[in-house]
């Protein structure tokens, strides 16, 4: 068991959000569609903790000419009747965010904040962060993997980044965490984790990988169950 941090950064997308894997078999999708067959699997393993402009600009690199030049387009297609399915949050994480509501908390994600608040009005968690909710898009110059948006949530908690645990599910994420100075938990407890992302996060140098948020509140010393 290690020592409760002063504050507590979530990424967003595979941390609260179960969404990884929705947006992996759309892009799985839209590329099978296209002639290029990708399971969902492949497609978390090269997209995940990517925004969509480096998503197309991935797969540009990794198919050239062979890519339709709709491809942004069909790619947008399938989100749009996956996630309209609905998406759920990872398991565990409703008690968890619950447990450490005593402490400051924020999220740190690449993904716009009008998309981030709308989960979590569905998820019931919204009242948990206001106002410290972070887009790389929109409050800061460099997103991930630079450090700059966990720097500024970090400040905005107003805490020193070695004061702060940050729970991320993404080696790019990672990889920003870690450059912040932070503690950097790789929680894999998302629907798109395999054995290999445990890999590619310890390769990061996160302080360790759990699989679930019961072993999060262990390691952190606090309750798994809301208050």
């Amino acid at each position: 068991m290690s020592s409760q941090p002063k504050a507590i950064i979530f990424d967003f997308d595979g941390v609260i959000a179960d969404s990884e894997i929705a947006s992996a078999q759309a892009f799985g999708a839209a590329l099978t569609e296209a002639g290029l067959a990708t399971t969902p699997e492949e497609a978390a393993a090269l997209y995940s903790g990517l925004v969509r402009k480096e998503v197309l600009e991935a797969m540009a690199e990794r198919w050239g000419e062979r890519l339709p030049a709709d491809m942004a387009e069909r790619v947008q297609h399938h989100v749009d009747i996956i996630f309209d399915a609905g998406i759920e949050p990872v398991p565990g994480v409703a008690d968890f965010i619950a447990s450490v509501s005593h402490l400051p908390i924020a999220i740190g994600s690449s993904s716009w904040t009008d998309y981030i608040r709308g989960h979590l009005d569905r998820f019931g968690l919204t009242h948990h962060f206001e106002p410290h909710i972070y887009s790389g898009r929109e409050h800061v110059t460099r997103g991930k993997p630079h450090p700059d948006l966990y720097l500024h949530a970090a400040a905005a908690l107003g805490v020193a980044p070695h004061e702060a645990v940050i729970i991320e599910d993404s080696p790019i994420g990672a990889r920003a965490a870690v450059a912040s100075g932070a503690r950097v938990i790789g929680l894999t407890a998302g629907s798109h984790a395999q054995p290999r992302l445990a890999d590619a996060l310890r390769r990061e140098g996160v302080e360790i990988i759990l699989p679930s948020y019961a072993d999060v509140a262990v390691h952190l010393g606090v309750s798994a169950a809301p208050a």
